[in-house]
């Protein structure tokens, strides 16, 4: 059984009113953010359920545009981020949906800019939170570790020949999780690791050959 912690309980320091509707919204905003590595010309928020019925009232939405425009869940702005400037210069929309298949509070993130990504989350309590999905490749990344993550093509050897690099660097992995589309065809590796990633190390990683996409996360404050 999970232990309790202090933070479970007393939810983390923030712009209220709910650490899962507020807080984690914020939260996979900013981690939305970091993935993408831009702030998007455009983003539509997709909330489903429990963020869809109640999400207005919790300043779910506030939370979810804070987070992509950088804010932190305590920074003060949030509460009235859609009349200050510098949510100006972003095109947003907020769609609200019913599906009984998704938690409570989920929303799908779609990202457009210099190119476009899809992004899937779930606040699951005490503003903590778990990304499910970027593009069409399941994923759970929570923010809580710094992580690689690469989109490449399915072949042997392409696992020990990236995590060969953090070998040679001796960067510890603390987890590894891969998913694809198909044998042969596009996969992603998610590594979250303990310490930290050298911008070497990324740029090695994305000279490899068959690899599409690469960014460097790190964990959230």
């Amino acid at each position: 059984m999970k232990k309790s912690t202090l933070f479970d309980i007393i939810s983390p320091v923030m712009a209220g009113p709910s650490s899962s509707h507020t807080a984690g919204a914020v939260r996979l905003g900013l981690l939305a953010r970091n993935i993408y590595k831009k702030v998007p010309h455009k983003v539509v928020f997709k909330l489903y359920n429990s963020y869809a019925h109640t999400g207005k009232g919790h300043g779910t939405d506030k939370g979810l545009l804070s987070g992509i425009l950088g804010l932190k869940v305590d920074d003060r702005r949030i509460k009235d981020i859609f009349n200050n400037e510098i949510s100006e210069n972003i095109d947003y929309k907020f769609e609200y949906y019913d599906n009984f298949r998704r938690h409570p509070n989920s929303v799908d993130i779609e990202l457009y800019g210099d190119y476009n990504m899809k992004i899937s989350g779930d606040s699951v309590g005490a503003g903590e939170i778990l990304i499910t999905k970027i593009n069409d490749f399941n994923v759970s990344l929570s923010g809580n570790y710094n992580t690689l993550i690469l989109v490449y093509k399915d072949k042997p050897g392409m696992i020990s020949s990236v995590t060969s690099h953090l070998q040679c660097a001796n960067i510890n992995i603390a987890s590894l999780s891969c998913d694809r589309n198909a044998k042969g065809q596009d996969a992603s590796m998610i590594i979250c690791i303990d310490g930290n990633l050298d911008a070497d190390i990324v740029q090695s990683i994305e000279k490899m050959d068959d690899i599409y996409f690469v960014t460097y996360v790190e964990k959230l404050g």
